[in-house]
């Protein structure tokens, strides 16, 4: 039998649009610690929350991220969540790559029970054979230390393995591990973004998303 193959992919940008839902919760986060969400910058999605939060308190010279991230993760559990949706084709990939005999993980920064919320709530969740994202511990929060556990985990090799995402640090996470990348083009990140992080190749339309990552896996 051929060696295993597998694509583990992003979730945010990648699979589904979830812009609506995290600014929902990031304004009810600015909220719930007293400011105007209508000053705040534009929320650049694809980095840890931490990340994200950081970048919105700098405006307003608040320093309590952690406080910021309870209030999110607390309006992003009940409602925020629900506001994402799959990219047209994305589901039809998703089959074709299964189809085709690859084993397929999610690897998102975003927390491991959300994330396994919105795939349940999409009925994306069968088609994968293991769904990974951050942890409370923040072990997990970054795309190399994620990569790096899934592979552990799964006994993976990364040689025989493809990680595809729509930023930067999906795109850096993968080479830090050694695996190959494929950036999607139709997500959060720019074409510049994507190229300049480094990756493999790219893909400009979910249709064709399933057969570049065939053919990359095959090469």
């Amino acid at each position: 039998m051929p060696p295993t193959r597998s694509v583990l992919l992003d979730l945010d940008g990648t699979l589904v649009d979830s812009r609506p839902g995290i600014v929902a919760s990031c304004s009810a986060a600015l909220r719930a610690l007293g400011h105007d969400p209508g000053n705040a910058p534009d929320i650049a999605i694809g980095p840890p929350l931490e990340d994200i939060l950081r970048s919105l308190l700098q405006a307003y010279g608040d320093n309590r991220i952690d406080e910021a991230a309870v209030a999110y993760r607390r309006h992003y559990g009940e409602i925020g969540l629900l506001g994402s949706e799959p990219y047209p084709g994305i589901s039809d990939a998703l089959a074709e790559m299964r189809r085709a005999g690859l084993r397929i993980y999610l690897a998102t920064s975003k927390r491991e029970v959300f994330a396994r919320r919105i795939l349940e709530n999409l009925d994306l969740a069968t088609h994968f054979d293991g769904i990974y994202g951050s942890v409370p511990d923040g072990e997990r929060d970054h795309k190399p230390e994620l990569l790096a556990h899934i592979l552990s985990d799964q006994d993976i090799s990364p040689s025989r393995s493809l990680m595809v995402g729509d930023r930067r640090h999906d795109i850096m996470g993968a080479h830090a591990v050694k695996m190959r990348s494929l950036g999607v083009l139709w997500g959060y990140g720019s074409r510049h973004e994507i190229e300049t992080a480094g990756a493999d190749q790219l893909v400009e339309r979910p249709a064709d998303l399933s057969r570049i990552v065939l053919s990359m896996l095959n090469g």
